[in-house]
């Protein structure tokens, strides 16, 4: 029979374990790209890029600039959730991509205006991803957050740190 000594230090280990413990499926948050868009922000302009497709650079009759988002989402802050999307790579070796721009639609950032902040999101890779090309759809789960960043590309919205990348299962 444990003391209650030793009651609470078993609870106080188990607790530690289940802390440290991998998070499992139902732990995660299925997101949409929808999901990122505050109520009141459209995203029209979103739908409209996607109509375009991959197109080349003086393709299109108006300017590269990235249209400003309103606001982003700080319902999914903290939690770990996975997302589909296309990889725009930002820091790449011979061993794999380590961190990118996770688009909801293939060419965003590269041949087309960029995506509104909160339609785009900055990975963090936990191991380099391996990718084959710019045309495959990709799915992320990581720690989700908000943070304004600025790259050569576009301004970003939301982060997925420490991410499992895996080529799209579909």
């Amino acid at each position: 029979m444990l003391s209650r000594r030793g009651f609470l230090s078993v609870s106080a280990v188990a607790f530690a374990a289940a802390k440290a413990a991998p998070v499992f499926a139902r732990d995660v948050v299925e997101l949409d790209w929808a999901e990122l868009i505050p109520k009141g922000d459209t995203g029209t302009l979103i739908e409209q890029l996607r109509g375009i497709g991959v197109v080349e650079h003086g393709q299109l009759s108006t300017g590269f600039e990235q249209v400003a988002a309103r606001g982003v989402t700080e319902s999914f802050n903290g939690k770990t959730v996975r997302l589909p999307g296309f990889v725009v790579p930002l820091d790449f070796s011979s061993s794999g991509v380590t961190e990118f721009i996770l688009a909801s639609f293939v060419g965003a950032c590269i041949h087309v205006p960029p995506p509104p902040a909160n339609q785009l999101v900055l990975v963090t890779a936990r191991k380099p991803y391996m990718m084959g090309d710019l045309f495959d759809p990709v799915e992320v789960t990581g720690t989700f957050g908000t943070a304004a960043t600025q790259t050569d590309l576009a301004e970003i919205g939301y982060t997925l740190s420490d991410a499992k990348v895996r080529a799209y299962p579909g």
